[in-house]
C-alpha cells in the first residue's frame, strides 16, 4: 500500500491537477509511439522526446517572486482579503506572466497579466473571499492555489491571453503559489511585510488614475488663462481699431 500511495505522489508532482492537455496515460502513448516507429519517423520520435523532456524539466524561470511559494491572506470570515505578490522579470528579454487560479469563482489577481521589460517589476495584488467556518471554510481554504505562468515575448508585443494558447510549448510555469492564512489580530512579520507591499501597490495604482500632464494653455494667478492664440486675436483686433481711427 506504501508502495501505491508513493507512486501517486510522483505523479502527482510530474501532472499537477491543472495541466492541461498532458496526462500520464497521453504520455505513455507518446512513448510507445516513438518506440514502434521506425527511423523513417525519426522526426516525430525526436518532437516527442522534446514535448516529455519539456514536460518533466521546465526551462529556466525568467520571473522572480516575492514571496516566491506563498500568498498570505488576512483571514477575516465573511469577507475579502487582500494578498500580494512582487513579480520582477530577471532574465534579459521582455516577458508576459499570467495568473491562474484552482478557485476562479473566489480569487481574482489585478493585474491578471502583463508584459515585464527586462529588470521591471510591479506589485500584484490577489483578493480572495473568506468563507465562512460553517461552510466548511477551513477545508475550502487549504485547497486555494495559485499559479503564475510566463512567456518569453519580443519587445513591442501587445498583451492579450491568447499569447499563452498560442505559444504553449514556450510557456514556463514559473511558481505553484499555497494560500497561508494569518490572524489579522496577531503580530506576525509576513503580516507587516504584506501591508507595506499593498501600500506600494494601491500607491501604484493612484498613479497610474491620474491624468496625464496637460500639455494647453498654463494657469497662473487666480483663474488667469494665457492662450497664445486669443493673445494675438486681441492684439490683431487693437491694430485693426487704430486703423480705422487713423483712416478717419
Amino acid at each position: 500500500m506504501a508502495t501505491v500511495d508513493n507512486h501517486r505522489h510522483k505523479k502527482w508532482r510530474i501532472f499537477p491537477f491543472w495541466q492541461s492537455g498532458s496526462s500520464p496515460s497521453s504520455t505513455h502513448n507518446i512513448r510507445s509511439q516513438s518506440r514502434n516507429h521506425g527511423p523513417q519517423n525519426g522526426v516525430v520520435a525526436s518532437n516527442s522526446r522534446s514535448f516529455i523532456a519539456r514536460l518533466l524539466f521546465p526551462g529556466r524561470r525568467r520571473l522572480r517572486l516575492d514571496p516566491s511559494n506563498k500568498l498570505y491572506f488576512p483571514y477575516e470570515p465573511g469577507k475579502q482579503g487582500r494578498s500580494a505578490v512582487r513579480i520582477k522579470n530577471s532574465s534579459n528579454s521582455h516577458v508576459a506572466f499570467k495568473f491562474q487560479t484552482t478557485a476562479p469563482k473566489s480569487c481574482y489577481m489585478r493585474p491578471p497579466g502583463g508584459i515585464l521589460a527586462p529588470g521591471e517589476s510591479l506589485i500584484a495584488t490577489v483578493f480572495k473571499f473568506m468563507e465562512l467556518p460553517e461552510n466548511n471554510g477551513k477545508n475550502q481554504k487549504r485547497k486555494a492555489k495559485f499559479k503564475i505562468i510566463s512567456l518569453k515575448v519580443k519587445q513591442g508585443t501587445d498583451y492579450v491571453p491568447e499569447l499563452f494558447d498560442e505559444q504553449r510549448d514556450e510557456v514556463v510555469v514559473e511558481r505553484v503559489l499555497h494560500a497561508v492564512f494569518l490572524d489579522p489580530e496577531r503580530p506576525n512579520p509576513a503580516l507587516e511585510k504584506l501591508k507595506r507591499q499593498l501600500a506600494e501597490a494601491d500607491a501604484a495604482t493612484e498613479t497610474r488614475k491620474k491624468p496625464p500632464a496637460d500639455a494647453g494653455p498654463k494657469m497662473i494667478g487666480e483663474g488667469l488663462v494665457i492662450d497664445e492664440w486669443k493673445e494675438r486675436r486681441e492684439k490683431y483686433l487693437a491694430r485693426q481699431r487704430v486703423q480705422a481711427v487713423d483712416s478717419v
